[in-house]
């Protein structure tokens, strides 16, 4: 099986027709998605600005993060569940989208950038958690996370136009 007759297949299953038909419910699953991306993104921006230095910079990083990752992993599970229903519902639209590819991919970036922090700038943070201004490499990430998620707003935002 192709993975263009499977996302056909995905599609025209019960729940596929059942979300994708519904009056109701597609829009409730949209309409929490992009609750659930201002809830990841927006706290993952704050971290950002903070990381850049436009932003808290009297709070440690570690106390913001402390602060705002439970929201922000709690935003992007909604998202990454809403985010599936909504492409179960349109797997064909989507697979056939290259906005759709391009999501896709600057997530996988995102998730890169995050990995990248974790296993390198973050395990120093001691040492400059309460500057004002933090390492070069911690702005870098900061400025690319930032830009990231942008993009994959606009990819997202563009591909719901152009079904």
């Amino acid at each position: 099986m192709s993975l263009h007759d499977f996302c056909f297949w995905l599609q025209n299953t019960t729940w596929g027709t059942a979300i994708r038909e519904s009056t109701l419910l597609f829009p409730i699953i949209e309409t929490t998605h992009v609750l659930g991306l201002s809830l990841s993104v927006g706290t993952i921006a704050l971290l950002d600005l903070r990381l850049i230095g436009l932003g808290l910079r009297r709070e440690p990083v570690s106390q913001v993060m402390r602060q705002i990752m439970p929201w922000s992993l709690a935003g992007f599970a909604i998202m990454f569940i809403t985010g599936g229903l909504l492409f179960w519902s349109q797997a064909l639209k989507a697979y056939n989208s290259v906005f759709f590819r391009m999501k896709l991919l600057l997530l996988f970036f995102t998730a890169v950038n995050a990995l990248v922090f974790q296993f390198t700038v973050y395990r120093s943070m001691s040492s400059w958690d309460k500057a004002a201004t933090t390492p070069r490499a911690a702005r870098i990430s900061g400025l690319v996370s930032l830009c990231l998620w942008v993009a994959v707003i606009a990819a997202g935002r563009t591909m719901a136009y152009k079904f």
